[in-house]
């Protein structure tokens, strides 16, 4: 039995140090919270066991949302990358998705380092093993050393460390990822406390030697010349930039593996966790898509002072000698070594139904949770958690108002608002399409949305909000000078002739010339002489998408109305959902699970038809009358 000691009291207490807890940790700190971060190991702080990138689409937009709060992933991929790469340019505004690929090892110390020195926090090895939990209010931890923390209140950011397993053929070691201890007494200590916990899975392609690849095989693929930064903190970053190869799989590397599924734990039944839809395995691809006579892959860099490259797509639960072999079938892999091999990972998780919306454990309570803990895939997603918790933690401990943000505001608030009322039965990724509001939430306006909301409540920093307004202004001062600056006729002809559309007999406004679809900011570059010679590239951006898609965001602002509208309407707390009548079993019983806070949560929740939702609304209102009487 270890002895149990007092080493000290803390305000909040963060469990893990990867993705989630980091946020979460910074954001607690930052607003003035005495902050302890625990993490099984120093060295896996911000660690990247998965792919060495960060954004993409949809999670380029979480990132930047993170950044506008005054997190720091947007930040530390800024100071680490070594490629960048705007998705979906080719489409719409709403769907552009910025990703960088990370220097992975630059990554982590760069954070380590943020954390190490940022005051009120303080950053400790410990394993916890239990959580203090008493009459349903958590007090503190105790760590696998004896280490009694007590705190007012905990986050729980364990990531794919409780309960871990890693497969590799019919090897299944207890192990987390990247071969770090995972957590198994803390799953003990919670299944006495009657958490609902799932199992989930994930898992990493096999990282190859670079010096044994054939490059002349492979195509190669560099980022854009004139990349975009994460950060609204950043202008430009010199970049010496690394690239990445494209090859595909055959015939024969499909053949090797279907010849193999014995020998992959999620074919022989030895994996029970749940993967992401997503992101399927190499195995799981050749069965879901019998048509496609090959699968590309992306060998990408795991950093400047490494010989590892990431196998992107390539994601396995093989035996190492079948990895190996069905690699040495593909273009430029024939030579391959591998150097780490691939590998699943099951984990538990929590129902992410039983938190609110502040990302509170509705049975226990000042105990927060966040990123894969709460079933989610992904460090963007964790992330973006991370920060919300370690808001709404600190927000907590100094009795003030939550944080929220709602579908109509952020990425962020449709993540955590399809998690905790629709819920999720595999780990949930972050799509573009999950945003009926997307052409509001785009990456480039994540700062006008919510870098005022943060600030407000203590976490954005005054340079930052400052840099904020200062672009807001030089927005508005643009909106006014292509409103009134009229360009001659005789200018501009000779660019719409080059673009082979309809020239113009009268003069006409800059507003007017570039709500046409071909007309952009770098086709009047000669010929609008009034342009500040130092208008910023993100001001121009915002300015012409207002423009271009002026209507369509006027039709969007509308929904967000009718949306807001039953939003406000908030359902009574204590509502008991059996004494209301004509409301149909399953509807009460989802409702008494979820306890939305209001019917627009109530509307959202599977199982809750609309003639429910009228139902409850004459009742709430019922209950007003009978209360003012």
């Amino acid at each position: 039995m270890v002895r149990t000691y007092d080493a000290g009291q803390f305000d909040c207490i963060v469990v893990g140090a990867g993705h989630a807890g980091v946020e979460a940790a910074l954001a607690s700190a930052r607003m003035g919270v005495k902050t302890l971060v625990l993490s099984i190991n120093l060295d896996s702080i911000a660690m990247m066991p998965c792919n060495p990138s960060i954004g993409g689409t949809g999670k380029g937009h979480l990132v930047k949302e993170i950044d506008a709060l005054g997190g720091e992933m947007g930040l530390n991929i800024d100071r680490s990358f070594v490629q960048s790469k705007m998705l979906n340019s080719s489409k719409g505004p709403a769907v552009h998705s910025l990703r960088a690929q990370a220097d992975k090892n630059k990554y982590h110390t760069e954070m380590k380092r943020v954390l190490e020195n940022t005051d009120n926090l303080y950053v400790k090895q410990g394993e916890v093993k239990e959580l203090l939990i008493e009459d349903h209010v958590v007090k503190g931890v105790v760590t696998q050393t004896g280490a009694r923390y007590l705190s007012k209140v905990v986050i729980l950011a364990t990531g794919t460390y409780l309960g871990s397993k890693i497969f590799i053929g019919d090897a299944i070691l207890s192990s987390g990822p990247n071969g770090l201890s995972g957590s198994y007494d803390l799953v003990n200590n919670m299944q006495s406390h009657q958490f609902n916990l799932r199992r989930f899975k994930t898992g990493t392609p096999a990282r190859i030697d670079a010096r044994t690849l054939d490059y002349d095989e492979m195509e190669i693929q560099w980022g854009d010349k004139n990349y975009e930064l994460f950060s609204f903190m950043n202008d430009h970053i010199e970049l010496d930039e690394l690239p990445c190869w494209l090859t595909y799989t055959n015939k024969n590397t499909h053949e090797v593996i279907l010849s193999n599924l014995d020998k992959s734990g999620l074919f022989t039944g030895t994996i029970e966790g749940t993967g992401p839809r997503y992101c399927p395995s190499i195995e799981t691809k050749l069965i879901r898509f019998t048509d496609k006579e090959r699968h590309q892959l992306f060998i990408e860099p795991e950093g400047r002072d490494t010989h590892e490259m990431y196998v992107q797509g390539m994601s396995t639960s093989m035996s190492e000698d079948v990895q190996l072999a069905f690699m040495r079938t593909i273009p430029g892999l024939k030579r391959c070594e591998i150097m780490r091999p691939a590998y699943a990972i099951e984990y538990d998780c929590i129902d992410p139904l039983d938190l609110t919306l502040t990302l509170e454990v509705k049975s226990v309570q000042n105990l927060f949770s966040a990123g894969q803990f709460n079933g989610t895939s992904g460090y963007e997603e964790a992330a973006a958690q991370g920060i919300i918790a370690g808001i709404n933690a600190a927000l907590k401990v100094k009795e003030e108002p939550p944080f929220i943000l709602d579908r109509s505001e952020a990425y962020i608030g449709v993540l955590i608002d399809d998690l905790v009322t629709k819920g999720t039965d595999e780990p949930y990724r972050m799509m573009t399409s999950r945003s009926e509001y997307r052409l509001l939430l785009r990456q480039d306006n994540a700062d006008k949305r919510l870098t005022e909301k943060s600030y407000q409540i203590g976490l954005a920093t005054e340079e930052r909000y400052n840099r904020f307004k200062e672009k807001m202004q030089s927005i508005d001062v643009e909106m006014t000078r292509i409103s009134t600056t009229t360009l001659k006729a005789d200018h501009v002809n000779p660019i719409l002739e080059l673009l082979q559309i309809p020239t113009i007999v009268h003069g006409i406004k800059i507003i007017d010339l570039l709500k046409r679809p071909e007309i952009h900011y770098s086709h009047l570059t000669e010929i609008d002489a009034s342009r500040p010679l130092d208008l910023a590239i993100d001001v121009m951006k915002q300015v012409e998408v207002s423009v271009k898609y002026e209507g369509y965001i006027k039709k969007q602002l509308a929904q967000v109305e009718k949306f807001k509208a039953l939003e406000e309407k908030l359902i009574p707390e204590g509502i008991v959902y059996s004494s209301v009548d004509n409301l149909r079993l399953e509807a009460r019983q989802k409702l008494d699970e979820i306890r939305p806070s209001s019917i627009g949560q109530a509307s959202r929740i599977s199982g809750v038809s609309p003639a429910d939702i009228s139902v409850l609304l004459v009742y709430i209102e019922q209950l007003k009358r009978k209360n003012n009487d």
